[in-house]
């Protein structure tokens, strides 16, 4: 008898807390459609991490699949570096080497990384775990996976759920943080059409040659660029089409399905239910606004220069949450002004952000271990 009331007997308040909470994401992602891919899973790997005696990651001296996946999926880094492979060979640079000057809100919009960092260092975390938690505000999910798996395990829970969530929160907040630092007659701004025509050479060079330079210029985030820059030569190369789509398609799907359920297998209630999780939340949502603001007040700063004025909502979408944040900017400037179209701008930056991101998360692992 009593081992049937053991699963009872193990069961705790916090565990059904945590499964409330899986219950929550799963809801997010089937009802709201926020990151459902990724949410979903994340959800119900929640649930299962929570249910009594976690057997799904340690029972009795024998690994679960959920640890099993952890080893060799997270704690590798393999995963985060599989779903590069398949970012890069969906991201389109043709805009942004049509309109060069969008690379620059790939950097202005990382500012909230760097902001971040000081302020969780002031309330009390040490610095690597600082420097993990200010990567959420890029919006780039791997990146900040593949940074607190180096700097920060114990919190790699709250960070990754951090990151991906406020990736799918982008329609919400964005849209606010837009809409208080710019005025009407700055959302209506136009910008002339880009034309998309690039010589083939150009596509296929840039990722070796940016591959080359990050080797001598930040070699610790090799890895992360040089994964990127892999799936986008399969893109541009032109002769591997069925690599590319496996890329973009089988591979994209497989891994962000077991880095989901996996990701939710850190959540469990002893070490989530903490203070520090929600100092990590709260900081997490600092450091998107900062970058969503950054951006902006980038653009607004080369405005006072340039002839041609540039709409400041374009500097909002260089965060790395491709392309949520460049669909956010083409709506609110077709709702502002029906024909203007802001489309290719904003996917310009968009893109250089997605770059912008994993060089800022090469350079906190290069700089922070000097720094200490």
């Amino acid at each position: 008898m009593k081992e049937l009331l053991i699963g009872f007997n193990a069961f705790s308040w916090q565990s059904a807390i945590m499964i409330f909470i899986g219950l929550i994401l799963i809801w997010l992602a089937i009802k709201k459609e926020y990151e459902p891919l990724l949410l979903l899973p994340i959800g119900f790997g929640t649930i299962l991490v929570n249910l009594p005696l976690s057997v799904v990651l340690e029972h009795e001296g024998a690994s679960g699949f959920l640890k099993i996946l952890f080893d060799a999926g997270i704690t590798t880094e393999l995963f985060p570096i599989l779903i590069f492979i398949a970012v890069g060979a969906m991201c389109d640079f043709t805009p942004m080497f049509k309109q060069p000057i969008m690379m620059f809100f790939g950097v202005a919009a990382q500012f909230g990384i760097f902001a971040t960092i000081i302020v969780a260092s002031l309330l009390g975390f040490d610095f690597k775990t600082a420097s993990s938690i200010g990567i959420i505000g890029a919006a780039d999910g791997p990146t900040a996976i593949y940074v607190a798996t180096r700097f920060a395990k114990d919190y790699l829970g709250p960070i990754s759920v951090a990151a991906y969530s406020y990736m799918s929160l982008v329609p919400l907040i964005q849209p606010i943080v837009i809409r208080s630092m710019t005025t009407k007659k700055e959302r209506r701004i136009r910008m002339a059409k880009i034309d998309k025509n690039v010589p083939a050479s150009l596509r296929i060079g840039f990722p070796v040659i940016v591959t080359l330079i990050t080797g001598f210029i930040a070699p610790m985030s090799v890895p992360l660029i040089g994964s990127l820059m892999f799936g986008n030569l399969l893109k541009e190369s032109g002769v591997v089409e069925r690599l590319s789509k496996t890329a973009q398609n089988e591979l994209g799907s497989i891994t962000t399905l077991l880095l989901g359920i996996t990701i939710g297998s850190t959540m469990q209630a002893e070490k989530f239910l903490t203070i520090s999780t929600l100092k990590i939340l709260g900081l997490g949502l600092v450091a998107f606004i900062f970058d969503t603001a950054g951006g902006i007040l980038f653009a607004k700063f080369l405005n006072i220069f340039l002839k041609d004025k540039i709409n400041p909502m374009i500097g909002a979408a260089g965060i790395s949450a491709f392309p949520m944040s460049a669909r956010v900017v083409q709506k609110m400037a077709i709702d502002e002004d029906p024909g203007n179209f802001l489309i290719m701008q904003a996917v310009s930056a968009n893109v250089s952000g997605q770059l912008g991101s994993v060089i800022a998360g090469g350079l906190v692992l290069a700089l922070v271990p000097i720094l200490l």
